[in-house]
């Protein structure tokens, strides 16, 4: 009898990282290669998050935590929602987690039923729904563009059927687009009326350009938060997050964190603790990303590539290159090829129509952005050829 592997892993891949491995082939040929591709902010950690890893490394074991975070990082994380939202949250409340990735692991097991219908909006962020495929959850996929602002709203959640979940995200991977809170408000009613449990992704909190972020705690207690210290706070290889969570799901959060993960990374979590404090240096890498977001735009425009989602925050451009091609895949292999500029196809946020779009990240240097706009600039022309 032949062995099988699990239909569960059988989903698709986070393009983005295909991207980024076949960049880094060719940079280890020789290659200069200039990535767009991650979501990864060009800056390391700030100074007092290396020094308190440094003094962790010499004054502590390095050993297991309790697996919903040491409680010097809980109470700071809870102090910041009080900081930055003038919201009231206990930090018992708080999970620090291996990463958001894990803190979305953790909240679809504890919140959704294999077989369950859990509403999410494309073009978004590929991970959710293939993570709900692996679980047995069915993913229920919103069209959303410039009519709904790139967001799912009421009233296209009304003609989906049942939902026992909604994932939003404001800002938004990868159009970065943000909701009101207005809108946040019109939402959670929604949502709580009808039963249905809403995850909120707030990574990049922080990275907004005209207005601030509203977090859904401060509109409904019960939905979970889900943030991380990879994106504003430029802690992506430190594999720390977090997430807020109702009292009904606590503990079952608690017991699949302790058998999934024992806890997260020690290390990471002692060298968080004063990166709350770090808003003048952080907010300075806001700026850069400003005036990268800025430059790609009136390049991008110069090129011929004048419509895009309206990048409100986070550190993405998602430009239509429909004009161009219908198989973004394609195109961004060639462009990696002719160029050595990295970018991510549509397709990987949105099955359906992303093949006419691309997305840029630019929360690398300016000088960087610059220089790949101005390939794509001179490639363009010949891009039919």
């Amino acid at each position: 009898m032949s062995l099988r592997p699990s239909r569960r892993g059988i989903v698709p891949p986070f393009i983005a990282m295909d991207v980024l491995r076949a960049a880094n082939e060719r940079q280890a040929g020789g290659a200069e290669i200039i990535h767009l591709e991650v979501g990864q902010p060009g800056s390391s950690a700030p100074e007092p998050v290396l020094e308190a890893a440094r003094r962790a490394l010499l004054s502590e074991p390095i050993g297991y935590t309790d697996a919903l975070g040491i409680a010097p990082l809980r109470r700071a994380i809870a102090g910041h929602y009080q900081a930055r939202y003038g919201v009231a949250v206990d930090p018992s409340e708080v999970v620090v987690t291996t990463g958001s990735s894990a803190a979305f692991l953790l909240a679809f097991l504890a919140a959704f039923e294999a077989g369950d219908r859990v509403g999410l909006a494309i073009p978004g962020y590929p991970a959710y729904r293939n993570i709900l495929s692996a679980l047995g959850i069915e993913p229920v996929l919103i069209a959303v563009g410039e009519n709904a602002h790139y967001q799912p709203t009421a009233e296209l959640l009304a003609d989906l059927g049942r939902l026992d979940g909604l994932i939003v995200a404001s800002p938004a991977n990868p159009t970065g687009t943000m909701i009101s809170a207005d809108e946040f408000g019109r939402l959670t009613a929604w949502c709580r009326n009808r039963g249905i449990r809403l995850i909120s992704d707030e990574i990049y909190h922080g990275i907004t350009y005209e207005t601030a972020a509203a977090t859904a705690r401060a509109f409904d207690r019960d939905a979970v938060i889900v943030n991380s210290f990879s994106k504003y706070y430029s802690m992506t290889g430190w594999r720390l997050g977090w997430m807020l969570v109702p009292p009904d799901l606590a503990r079952s959060v608690e017991c699949l964190a302790q058998n999934f993960y024992i806890s997260p990374p020690a290390l990471s979590q002692s060298a968080a603790i004063p990166v709350f404090g770090c808003r003048g240096e952080l907010d300075g890498h806001v700026a850069r990303y400003r005036a990268n977001r800025d430059l790609l735009i009136r390049t991008l425009g110069a090129a011929g590539l004048t419509r895009f989602a309206p990048a409100e925050g986070a550190f993405y451009l998602y430009v239509d290159i429909s004009s161009l091609t219908r198989d973004s895949e394609h195109f961004c292999r060639r462009l990696l090829t002719k160029t050595g500029v990295a970018l991510t196809p549509g397709l990987d946020f949105d099955p359906i129509n992303g093949g006419g779009w691309i997305r840029f990240s630019f929360a690398g240097s300016t000088e960087s952005i610059a220089e790949a706009a101005r390939r794509l600039g001179d490639w363009l022309p010949r891009a039919h050829q």
